[in-house]
């Protein structure tokens, strides 16, 4: 049975295989993670530079600190392990601003209060996975567009795609039909496959995020749970 390669492996490569495997592991885990860290730490009260600036330096700081050559797969799923790793780092970094401030080292930076307010454990990996579903969600998107784009096919696509989750507003089924020139009956037979088609892509990604293939059942229902709190139905794709 095929599987993806997960993150959990390729870090466990990059342990095993030195400097440049690690690096092509950071490269990966900037493209698939960058969103949702830099929105979980938005959420924490940063401006959108500070954000970008804490967001590099947390996955700089994961290699260089070997954080992620001493995670576990079997402790949990990989976004799990993300974000307490990133709430450890902007602990230390609230902390280490907080004694700057005291000590003068900040003149010209000011320090909210509520930047270290305590959130449950609950809350705080809630408010991540919003980001990591939007994420997963952006990537099939994007990723099935290439495809359609490279099969000549991208204007039958910005049509469709208006029914897929996440969209603001789709006209009726008949307006979008005609805008195509199929039949009714032909173009819900287009959107069915394409929704089929979307859902094998999230899918795949969400693979990409867990160590064993039993595993993304869970997590593919987990999405669905976050997703339908942000309004977007993945059990219509």
């Amino acid at each position: 049975m095929y599987f993806p390669t997960t993150h959990w492996s390729e870090l466990a490569q990059a342990s095993a295989q030195g400097e440049t495997a690690a690096r092509q592991a950071l490269e990966d885990l900037c493209r698939r993670y960058w969103k949702p860290l830099h929105r979980f730490i938005q959420s924490r009260g940063y401006a959108e530079a500070e954000a970008q600036d804490l967001t590099q330096d947390f996955i700089v700081h994961l290699m260089a600190d070997s954080t992620l050559k001493r995670a576990d797969p079997l402790r949990g799923k990989f976004r799990s392990f993300l974000c307490g790793a990133l709430l450890h780092f902007l602990g230390d970094e609230y902390d280490r601003r907080r004694a700057l401030k005291r000590g003068g080292g900040l003149a010209h930076f000011q320090v909210r209060e509520d930047d270290g307010e305590a959130v449950g454990p609950d809350a705080n990996l809630m408010s991540f996975d919003r980001g990591w579903a939007m994420a997963i969600l952006e990537t099939a998107l994007r990723t099935t567009g290439e495809q359609f784009e490279a099969a000549g096919e991208g204007g039958q696509f910005a049509v469709l795609r208006q029914f897929l989750p996440g969209a603001l507003e789709a006209p009726t089924y008949q307006a979008a039909a005609t805008e195509l020139g199929l039949s009714l009956p032909a173009f819900k037979s287009e959107l069915h496959r394409l929704r089929q088609r979307f859902k094998a892509m999230v899918r795949q990604e969400v693979a990409c995020t867990v160590s064993v293939p039993h595993e993304v059942d869970e997590e593919m229902e987990h999405l669905q749970r976050v997703l339908m709190d942000k309004g977007s139905d993945l059990a219509r794709a």
